[in-house]
């Protein structure tokens, strides 16, 4: 892997229980090049660090830094909710950025302020809503809701949430032709009152059940409210049991604000030896 097969310091953290390795990579420790194949060796549970995904630091003209982030599969993702938050906490903790900071994405440049309770980030408005989409499964007829809050995400509300097969279901509508070719991720959300909302998230690019997902939960709250389901803010209950907040507002039925709040922790720092990446 070139220059990427050296030691390289890290940084394991936990956005509400989506988990990410984050480098400081201002100086090019892994090169872009590698970044991919570099990402689904680390990624890699048992046999490597693991984790969701792979948070890069880059240094930015711009704003106080970019990022490039990467599910665990190698896919480069244009956002991702619960890894901004990390990548801010992060960057200010290095001193890299200060507590309200700004940093640029595939989506746009992300607004953020970290706090002793959490972190805040502002996101880009999100795109393509599409209400009511008749999706059919196994012969069975589901009204899904879609929403770009970043990335795709399409949002099914449930009776019960903890009934729901996440990996069957989730990975057949996440490749499901209604959203190729792209694909979606899939979330299945139960209300649980006007300003409550329990979600679990199959996620693209992990191709599984992760224990929280932020844009995902950005969607369900932003359609739960546009559906006149919820009202801002809204708190989610992910399956890891750390709760996100989404904050939003609505001019004439149209999304004119939304941020999303919660932890973002520090679990670990280290150093990857070459072992890791083999």
């Amino acid at each position: 892997m070139g220059r990427s097969a050296g030691r390289i310091p890290f940084a394991k953290m936990s956005g509400s229980g989506n988990d990410f390795i984050v480098i400081d990579n201002r100086k090019d420790l892994v090169p872009r090049r590698t970044m991919r194949s570099f990402v689904r060796a680390v990624c890699r549970r048992g046999l490597s660090v693991g984790s969701d995904g792979v948070i890069f630091i880059q240094r930015s003209s711009r704003a106080n830094f970019r990022w490039h982030y990467y599910n665990a599969d190698g896919g480069e993702a244009e956002m991702c909710g619960n890894g901004s938050r990390c990548a801010a906490r992060f960057a200010f903790l290095r001193k890299i950025a200060p507590k309200t900071l700004t940093f640029e994405t595939l989506a746009g440049v992300i607004h953020a302020e970290v706090g002793k309770a959490g972190v805040t980030v502002r996101l880009p408005l999100p795109t393509d809503l599409r209400l009511h989409v008749p999706l059919e499964v196994d012969g069975k007829q589901y009204d899904a809701h879609f929403f770009n809050t970043g990335v795709p995400h399409t949002v099914l509300f449930v009776d019960d949430v903890e009934a729901v097969d996440v990996h069957r279901l989730g990975r057949t509508i996440r490749f499901h032709p209604a959203f190729a070719p792209a694909g979606t991720n899939a979330n299945f959300v139960e209300i649980d009152g006007p300003t409550r909302l329990a979600i679990r998230t199959y996620e693209r690019g992990v191709e599984g059940e992760t224990l929280a997902c932020g844009t995902g939960s950005v969607a369900a709250a932003l359609l739960a409210g546009l559906l006149g389901k919820a009202r801002s803010p809204v708190t989610l209950k992910t399956r890891g049991g750390r709760p996100l907040k989404v904050a939003f507002s609505l001019d004439g039925g149209a999304v004119s604000r939304v941020e999303l709040t919660g932890e973002a922790r520090l679990v670990y720092e280290g150093t990857l030896s070459p072992e890791a990446l083999d």
